[in-house]
């Protein structure tokens, strides 16, 4: 009995360096080799004015490491495409496009996604204080504005997900309404 305590005590003492080892500039590695793919998502927005969520559902395309599409199919379409730092959004016949070179604080904003996406921890580090937590296998990533202009729209920013791969986005904003999205991958490049 008190050999096998010690044969899982030792199995636990060498473990422990593998388990350490995970932390966000590995999680980083991972997502860098992601290339890209394509997924389906549901988005829940929780508006305090609206008693039940607004959901919607549609497909992701992402192609490392500046080309980001969102195609909404239901309840309404609409594309949002980001290239480099060109946003573009579709809605019915209307399509707007934003430099967001000029748009300081939206650019931080979709950095958080994009930095995620591509494992650009300088570019999450510019903007977000990072806290991981879980193991490769299921990690929780938290981002934390650093910036008072970018606390002032968003209060935390959380991602999740498997080895390379994101399987959720949650922000919290400021005004206390918050959007989960939960993403289902379909192909991965």
């Amino acid at each position: 009995m008190i050999k096998c305590l010690a044969s899982g005590l030792l199995l636990a003492a060498l473990a422990l360096p593998a388990c350490a080892a995970f932390d966000v500039g590995q999680l980083m590695d991972d997502l860098a080799r992601h290339k890209g793919g394509k997924a389906r998502f549901v988005e829940k927005k929780y508006i305090s004015l609206l008693d039940k969520p607004v959901i919607s559902t549609g497909e992701l395309t992402y192609t490392a490491p500046a080309f980001l599409e969102k195609r909404t199919l239901t309840p309404k379409v609409e594309t949002l495409r980001l290239e480099k730092d060109l946003l573009s959004i579709e809605r019915e016949k209307q399509k707007i496009s934003i430099n967001l070179a000029s748009q300081p604080e939206a650019l931080a904003f979709i950095d958080s996604i994009r930095g995620t996406l591509t494992g650009n921890r300088a570019a999450l580090e510019k903007n977000y204080l990072l806290s991981l937590a879980g193991n490769p296998e299921k990690w929780v990533l938290t981002l934390l504005p650093s910036d008072q202009k970018i606390s002032a729209l968003v209060l935390r920013i959380t991602v999740s997900g498997s080895k390379n791969q994101i399987r959720s986005i949650e922000y919290l904003q400021a005004d206390g309404d918050r959007a989960v999205m939960s993403i289902e991958p379909l192909e991965a490049r």
